[in-house]
C-alpha cells in the first residue's frame, strides 16, 4: 500500500513545480513544457529497460489482451512502434514514470488533488521519413477515453533524448482544448492510426472555424529530462523524424482521482469500450474500476 510519506517532496524537487502563472498559461493554452524533471541516470536506465522489453522481456502479463491494444513486435517491421501498459508489465519501466514529481506537476495542471496513471505508451519512431506510421495526424486523447468522466485528463510526453522539429517532437494546436466540438456525425472513438490524415486535416480546420479561430501549430521542443504536458482535448500531432537515429518516448496518459468509468455509445448505438474496461477490476456495482491500483497506480495525492 502506498503511504503518505511517498507523496512528499524534496526542496528541490518543489523548485521545479509551475508557478501559479504557468499554470495559468496551461489553463488559457492547452500545454505546458516543464523545468527538468528527470536525471540523464533516469532516462539512461529507462532507454536500457525499453531496450529489454523490446527483446521480450516482461515481469508480468495482462491477465486479458483487450480489443484494441498497441502492442508492436519485430514481425511488425520498422513502422513507429507503440506499446501500452509498458508500467504494468516492466517494474524498472513503472518504477521511473511513478515519479512523484510528475505527479505532482500534473496536480497543480490538472487542479486536482490526486493523480493517477491512466495509460503508458511507449513510442519508438524510425529514422524512416517515407514511411507513413511515422507522422501522426491531428488529434486529441478524450476522442478515445469516452468512458472517462473527468475533462481534467492529460498526457505527459517523456522523450529520452532531445527532441526537436527534425526529429518530428510533439506538435500543439494553441488553445484548442477551449473550442467546442463540431458534431461531424463521424465515429470519433477510431483511432488516428485507423483514419485518413487528410480527412483529420480538414476536421481540425472545420474545427477552428466552428469556433471562429485561426489554427496555431506550435512545435514543442524537449530538452532532455523535461516533460511535455497537454490537457486532454488539445489537438496535438507529430511528423516525420527526419534525423539519424530514432525518436523514443514515453506517452504517460494521467488522470485526476475524481475520473470514473462512463457508459458512452458510438454514433450507432454501440457502446465505446477502452482497452482498461476488460483488464481492471470491478466496483462494488460492477463498473470497470479506473482506480484499480494494480493498472492505474496513483502517482501523487496532495493538497494544491
Amino acid at each position: 500500500m502506498t503511504t503518505a510519506t511517498e507523496f512528499q517532496l524534496t526542496e528541490a524537487e518543489s523548485a521545479l513545480l509551475p508557478t501559479p502563472e504557468e499554470v495559468a498559461g496551461y489553463l488559457e493554452h492547452g500545454w505546458y513544457l516543464s523545468r527538468r524533471l528527470f536525471s540523464d541516470e533516469e532516462l539512461d536506465t529507462l532507454q536500457a529497460a525499453t531496450e529489454k522489453y523490446y527483446e521480450g522481456h516482461r515481469n508480468r502479463q495482462l491477465p486479458v489482451r483487450p480489443p484494441h491494444l498497441a502492442s508492436w513486435e519485430p514481425s511488425h517491421g520498422p513502422v513507429q512502434r507503440h506499446n501500452d501498459y509498458v508500467h504494468f508489465e516492466s517494474d524498472a519501466i513503472g518504477a521511473i514514470l511513478r515519479k512523484p514529481l510528475l505527479g505532482a506537476v500534473a496536480a497543480l495542471l490538472a487542479e486536482a488533488e490526486e493523480i493517477r496513471v491512466f495509460q503508458a505508451t511507449l513510442i519508438y519512431k524510425p529514422p524512416v521519413p517515407e514511411e507513413p506510421s511515422n507522422q501522426v495526424p491531428w488529434h486529441f486523447d478524450k476522442h478515445y477515453w469516452q468512458t472517462s468522466s473527468s475533462e481534467r485528463m492529460l498526457t505527459a510526453f517523456l522523450p529520452f533524448h532531445d527532441c526537436h522539429e527534425e526529429n518530428g517532437t510533439i506538435t500543439m494546436i494553441d488553445g484548442s482544448h477551449r473550442w467546442r466540438e463540431l458534431d461531424s456525425g463521424e465515429d470519433s472513438t477510431r483511432h488516428f492510426a485507423h483514419r485518413d490524415r487528410s480527412e483529420l486535416e480538414e476536421l481540425l480546420a472545420e474545427n477552428a472555424r466552428f469556433n471562429g479561430q485561426q489554427v496555431r501549430k506550435v512545435p514543442m521542443p524537449i530538452p532532455r529530462g523535461h516533460v511535455s504536458f497537454h490537457h486532454c482535448r488539445t489537438y496535438h500531432g507529430s511528423g516525420p523524424n527526419l534525423a539519424a537515429t530514432p525518436r523514443r518516448a514515453v506517452s504517460l496518459h494521467l488522470q485526476d482521482g475524481a475520473n470514473t468509468y462512463r457508459r458512452a455509445t458510438r454514433p450507432d448505438g454501440g457502446t465505446v469500450v477502452y482497452n482498461h474496461d476488460v483488464v481492471v477490476r470491478r466496483t462494488a456495482d460492477g463498473r470497470p474500476d479506473y482506480a484499480d491500483p494494480d493498472i492505474c497506480p496513483t502517482l501523487w495525492r496532495g493538497a494544491r
